[in-house]
């Protein structure tokens, strides 16, 4: 496969950078995640010291009832923020390693092509059907291929447009019940 020790040093070289750049990448998104949780529990325990300090403070049942409300509109936020946070990274993360995978498979074609045209050249007489097949199929896996990542990417655009529904129907929903328990 590999002519010279040369070819065969380069390909465990780029083999070796391919996964240490999906192993970044990993990393990267675990550090944005863990990020991520240390601030929203650090925000959680001083909204919660602060709620805890306002109903405290309340001077009836009815006042607290009152603070108790005005509280669950920005928890709930908060929750939904932070539900959006964590799938935003996943799919930047999802999004490189994609990249990252079709780079992969592209330089993959390549040098299959090449192998599979040097193999032409040194074949047998009355091989070319055999040849013509095997590309054949290289390029059926190709467009298959193609395929899959054009309805993985649809697949993604929908979700994300769900999860962008759904919290926004969340905090309506919990906006329009904390407004409606204020009146009473």
């Amino acid at each position: 496969m590999f002519k010279t020790p040369e070819q065969f040093a380069a390909a465990n070289k780029a083999t070796v950078d391919s996964l240490l750049s999906l192993a970044n990448t990993a990393l990267a998104s675990a550090e944005r995640i863990a990020a991520l949780n240390l601030n929203t529990a650090r925000s959680l325990m001083e909204d919660s010291v602060s709620g805890a300090k306002a109903l405290m403070g309340a001077k009836d049942v009815q006042e607290a009832m009152s603070i108790q409300a005005s509280l669950a509109q920005p928890n709930v936020e908060k929750a939904v923020a932070y539900s959006r946070s964590v799938y935003e990274i996943s799919a930047q993360t999802q999004e490189e390693l994609s990249k990252m995978v079709e780079a992969q498979f592209g330089d993959f074609q390549k040098t299959v092509a090449g192998l599979l045209d040097q193999a032409a050249k040194s074949a047998p007489a009355g091989s070319d059907v055999a040849v013509a097949a095997v590309k054949s199929a290289i390029a059926a896996a190709n467009s298959a291929f193609d395929n899959m990542n054009k309805a993985a990417k649809q697949v993604a655009e929908i979700a994300e447009a769900n999860v962008a529904a759904a919290t926004n129907a969340t905090v309506k929903a919990v906006g329009a019940t904390a407004a409606a328990s204020k009146k009473k």
